[in-house]
């Protein structure tokens, strides 16, 4: 029990200290002039607006992004002059102060530029993400033990191996764009559409991926092709080494089948090492969805991540970064306990 507490203690403190930071440096970078002027009328300036009308115009836009406070509750302040400056204690009427306290009231915020719940544009966004990303981490571990399996018990595998290594060593983009080429183009293989989804299905989320799985094949392709060679050359290496141990040769010397022999009696010691590459697998492929869904035009997290990153708007990236963030703490929280339940040492070492 006290173990559990200090677990969740120590994970939301991660959470905590990883999206302070990232909220600091967004406040960090020297570009708030630029983003003002996307909200300040200065096609108005230069019909001949005065410079005062274009400062109030940036003024009324630093109220409406809330950028009139302090972004922490210390930052440097002029002192004695110009030249000397000072740490100054602002209290709580900070942007960080005000946007942590709307967070944990489930209020992630609005977005600079269309006014929109960041939730309502995360919620919508998962909804092509997440079927996306699980399937594809439901394919790589299907895959992924069986192609392990093969490698450790066939001597003849080597072939695949460099395969396997070869596909690993491409970008993620040139895969997604090569099985474009090849598997969506009219001048090979026109059998999957090439881009996502229309303007009008873009606000469907999920509804409008379990209506056309076809525009999520090669998305999966690329992420499964990607991403299926480090567990399973893991996976490969950890059932060579199970295979020298004695009671592997116990159980060869009954006369099973070395392919029985793994699947039966090494692949569960074999796993355990392999379970932390299994468990980091949908944070990985939430950061590959990043490429798949710009390459093959799909309204998901990762194109409105990206999308918000070049726009400046800091409320739906922070959105974005932190629900990453909350998924991979959890899924490392789901492997330490998928170590215990699979080996009965761990668990006798926590009680």
């Amino acid at each position: 029990m006290v173990r559990g507490v200090m677990q969740l203690l120590q994970w939301i403190f991660t959470v905590w200290v990883l999206i302070t930071i990232l909220f600091l440096l967004t406040k960090a970078l020297p570009n708030e002039q630029q983003l003002l002027l996307r909200f300040a009328d200065t096609a108005g300036s230069r019909q001949g607006f005065s410079t005062q009308q274009v400062a109030a115009a940036q003024q009324a836009a630093r109220q409406r992004l809330g950028l009139t406070e302090p972004a922490f509750y210390i930052s440097p302040a002029p002192h004695s002059g110009a030249s000397e400056w000072r740490w100054h204690w602002n209290g709580s009427r900070n942007q960080y102060h005000r946007w942590l306290r709307a967070l944990l009231h489930g209020n992630l915020g609005q977005s600079y530029y269309t006014q929109e719940s960041v939730t309502a544009l995360l919620v919508n966004a998962l909804g092509v993400t997440a079927p996306l990303a699980s399937l594809a981490a439901l394919l790589v571990v299907g895959l992924s033990i069986p192609v392990g399996l093969w490698l450790a018990a066939r001597s003849g595998s080597h072939w695949m191996l460099t395969v396997l290594l070869a596909l690993d060593a491409l970008p993620l983009f040139v895969i997604a764009l090569l099985l474009m080429m090849l598997l969506a183009s009219p001048d090979y293989l026109s059998l999957f559409p090439a881009f996502g989804l229309s303007a009008e299905e873009e606000d469907a989320g999920i509804s409008s991926i379990l209506k056309q799985p076809a525009f999520l094949i090669l998305p999966l392709a690329s992420l499964v092709i990607s991403t299926i060679t480090e567990p399973a050359v893991q996976l490969a290496h950890a059932l060579r080494h199970e295979a020298q141990l004695d009671y592997i040769v116990t159980a060869r010397a009954k006369g099973l089948a070395k392919m029985q022999v793994l699947q039966r009696h090494a692949l569960r010691n074999a796993l355990l090492p392999t379970l932390t590459l299994f468990t980091e697998l949908l944070p990985n492929l939430l950061a590959g969805t990043v490429v798949v869904e710009l390459v093959f035009a799909l309204p998901g997290l990762g194109r409105l991540v990206a999308d918000a990153a070049a726009a400046r708007d800091y409320p739906v990236l922070l959105g974005g970064v932190l629900v990453v963030l909350v998924v991979r703490q959890l899924l490392l929280v789901f492997a330490d306990w998928l170590y215990q339940l699979a080996d009965p040492r761990i668990r006798a070492l926590n009680q």
